[in-house]
């Protein structure tokens, strides 16, 4: 599980629109690393549309925003299309980058268990280390606590 103060664990994914992001090549932007469990659900879609509404004041204060989920990068693609998001949209489907950050997790919905992601978002600053982690996010006013987070750095 990775956590404030630790090295940031590098990745290369599949982005939305084709191509691949690799984590440290970011360096030295701060990055908002956002998992989410679902394109095109209510919470995830809203998720979204919030930081890509902040996504020029994320910008200005030196930071990109990434959102992760197991969904394809096509599924990201029409996901994007249909809200017109503004962020990147990166592709886990092996889940190893969820598992590596700790947010692949045993879920319960109507008394059933399973595996899923966990919203959370973690602030990696411009060295590769994670400065803020949040975890079972909840979306209402998230995006305004981690863009102030950004700006503190």
């Amino acid at each position: 599980m990775t956590e404030p103060g630790q090295a940031a664990p590098d990745f290369t994914l599949p982005r939305d629109g084709g191509g691949e992001v690799t984590l440290s090549a970011l360096r030295p932007k701060a990055v908002v690393l956002y998992f989410y469990p679902k394109d095109d659900t209510s919470g995830c879609t809203r998720e979204a549309q919030e930081f890509t509404a902040a996504l020029a004041e994320f910008e200005a204060a030196g930071a990109v925003v990434l959102g992760v989920s197991k969904d394809p990068a096509a599924k990201h693609d029409r996901f994007r299309d249909k809200y017109d998001l503004g962020v990147t949209l990166l592709s886990d489907e092996g889940s190893e980058v969820c598992e590596t950050y700790g947010v692949w997790t045993e879920k319960r919905m109507y008394g059933r268990k399973f595996m899923g992601i966990e919203r959370a978002t973690f602030l990696i600053d411009g060295t590769g280390v994670v400065r803020e982690a949040w975890r079972k996010v909840k979306v209402p006013g998230h995006v305004d606590a981690v863009l102030a987070a950004v700006r503190a750095l």
